[in-house]
């Protein structure tokens, strides 16, 4: 496998269509924040929209080049489960939008703002480890990347505990309250996203070691 990867490393496809998936779920990750921080939301969907397109049309397009690839640089199980981990990423995100759209009036004054940073910088972590992938799977550096995703993580989860506390001990209204939980979920489930990402770079690195 390391000759392999000496051998077609940097011209590999596989390694440009991963970091430009790893990008487009970084995009939506951003856009994500302005949908919660920005009054204007039109502008913002259109990005949903645009990276959400772009992440299926790579997805598609990695699929189709493994069975049309023989010699791939990296495991073919493994280019298949960081392709299958980085489309759930805008996924989530997608669907967090959707709802938020529907509900945003109804749940002024709920800080959604912090956990989407923590959702951004998770998903800037997921691009810097899938561009490790081309510089000679080290561990070091990988093992740096993984433990940010992991404090990112467990930030992201002491955060809730003050709107948590505010929405139902303090609030008065229920249906308020399971409306800001199922975002705070979607949140935290595409959070979950970047560091399974994370894990399977990770496992990569070790595997090939």
């Amino acid at each position: 496998m390391f000759s392999l990867q000496t051998i077609f490393g940097k011209g590999d496809k596989f390694y440009n269509l991963l970091e430009q998936s790893a990008a487009a779920a970084h995009e939506s990750a951003r856009a994500l924040h302005g949908l919660v921080t920005q009054a204007d939301h039109t502008p913002v969907m259109a990005e949903f929209a645009a990276a959400r397109a772009r992440e299926k049309a790579l997805a598609a397009q990695i699929s189709e080049e493994l069975v049309n690839t023989f010699v791939t640089a990296l495991d073919r199980e493994d280019i298949e489960a960081l392709n299958s981990a980085l489309y759930k990423i805008p996924k989530t995100v997608e669907k967090f939008a959707e709802r938020y759209e529907i509900v945003a009036q109804r749940l002024t004054g709920v800080d959604f703002a912090q956990r989407a940073m923590v959702l951004e910088r998770s998903s800037a972590v997921v691009v810097e480890m899938i561009g490790e992938l081309r510089r000679g799977l080290r561990i070091d550096p990988v093992k740096k990347l993984q433990d940010r995703l992991q404090t990112l993580e467990s930030e992201g989860d002491r955060m809730l505990l003050a709107p948590y506390r505010t929405l139902y001990v303090e609030g008065n209204d229920a249906m308020r309250a399971m409306l800001a939980k199922d975002l705070f979920e979607l949140l935290e489930k595409a959070i979950d996203k970047c560091r399974d990402v994370g894990n399977i770079v990770y496992s990569i690195v070790l595997k090939n070691s």
